[in-house]
């Protein structure tokens, strides 16, 4: 039997890191039928019932030491985990309960993250220390592979795969029918509906009144209903509300916190997803919605260059005009769009596999 302790920013209602950890949690499970999971997690009790695992504090030392000693791999698990751009209190975090694994003696596996940005100079030198001495690394981007060589990991360690959100299984539309209707937001058939998930921590003001001149010009020109999704509810649906009180009944806005399967199937009843987190993308490709991404950080340019997909501005740039040409293009060619998304997703979700294939070998070679 295999222990494996999965440490990542679990317990926190983001939609986003809890699809990572059920999708972590289901392929380790079918590719290694004999595992014990552990997680580490801010709400140790909602976590354990939710995913049928065994489930410790993530700032509690006491609860640290005894994860980590009892387990035979620390999977680090998906997302954005090793980045300063945040705070580099998250970033020494990770690579504090990484360092400590090693210590011990225990495995150490990198799973299908995003790197970076890395800026601070003490945090680019503890980051190669650390993820040199690991057992395995797979990023999702070859961004973050180049930095990681930048740093100076060596590249043999380092294998580029996909985000794990994209092995999710899609939901029927149903369930984002009747969750619609149920918060005031019924899906019309005669009409366009757009989904909107903003990114509220460090609002740009510029930003949201280009949002609310989209919204109105998309009642205007198209008589389309928009609906904005709070996708981090706890950050997202304060702003989401906002905007949706400022447009006076123009716009929808979702106030309950939904799962992440209710969350799938809300966005697959929309008809165009636009989206500045980097999961609502990955969602829209899933359920075959097409998307215009507005980019926030190069892992949002990353996964829609994965798709075939442009970035036709960031949150700096975005404009009423630049959206009306990209929503007009989009428009333009949804099925072309569709297809092309479905066509990538298949050969990213099969490289995936490589995840599981490495931590089978790692804990072999351990024997």
């Amino acid at each position: 039997m295999y222990n494996i302790l999965i440490s990542g920013y679990y317990g926190f209602n983001n939609i986003g890191d809890e699809s990572i950890l059920r999708t972590v949690i289901d392929n380790l499970r079918e590719k290694l039928p004999d595992v014990e999971i552990t997680v580490l997690s801010q709400s140790p009790a909602q976590t354990a019932e939710k995913y049928g695992v065994k489930a410790a504090r993530r700032m509690n030392l006491w609860d640290i030491l005894r994860s980590v000693r009892r387990c035979d791999m620390l999977l680090s698990g998906g997302g954005s985990l090793l980045q300063d751009a945040t705070s580099s209190r998250s970033i020494l975090y990770y690579l504090f309960l990484l360092r400590l694994a090693q210590l011990l003696g225990k495995r150490t596996f990198i799973y299908s993250q995003g790197i970076g940005p890395i800026s601070g100079g003490r945090n680019r030198r503890y980051t190669a220390y650390v993820l040199s001495r690991a057992d395995g690394i797979v990023v999702r981007d070859g961004k973050s592979r180049d930095l990681l060589l930048e740093l100076g990991v060596p590249g043999g360690l380092i294998h580029v795969t996909a985000d794990p959100v994209l092995r999710v299984r899609a939901p029927g539309p149903e369930l984002g029918r009747n969750i619609l209707a149920e918060e005031g937001c019924p899906r019309r058939e005669d009409r366009l509906t757009v989904g909107w998930a903003v990114k509220s921590r460090k609002p740009n003001k510029d930003f949201l009144r280009e949002v609310e001149k989209c919204i109105l010009w998309l009642r205007e020109e198209y008589g389309a209903d928009s609906v904005l999704i709070p996708f981090f509810h706890d950050e997202d649906v304060g702003i989401c509300q906002t905007v949706a009180a400022r447009l006076d009944g123009q716009a929808g806005c979702l106030r309950k916190k939904h799962l992440s399967e209710e969350t799938l199937s809300i966005i697959g009843c929309m008809d165009v997803l636009v989206g500045v987190r980097l999961h609502s993308l990955i969602y829209a490709a899933v359920m075959g919605t097409p998307m215009i991404g507005i980019s926030y950080d190069p892992k949002v340019e990353s996964f829609l260059s994965s798709i075939r997909r442009p970035t036709p501005f960031t949150v700096e740039e975005f404009t009423l005009e630049k959206f009306q040409d990209a929503f007009r293009d989009t428009m333009a060619r949804r099925e072309e769009i569709r297809e092309t998304a479905g066509q990538c997703l298949e050969h990213l979700i099969t490289k995936l596999d490589q995840n599981e294939e490495l931590i089978r070998e790692i804990m072999e070679r351990a024997k």
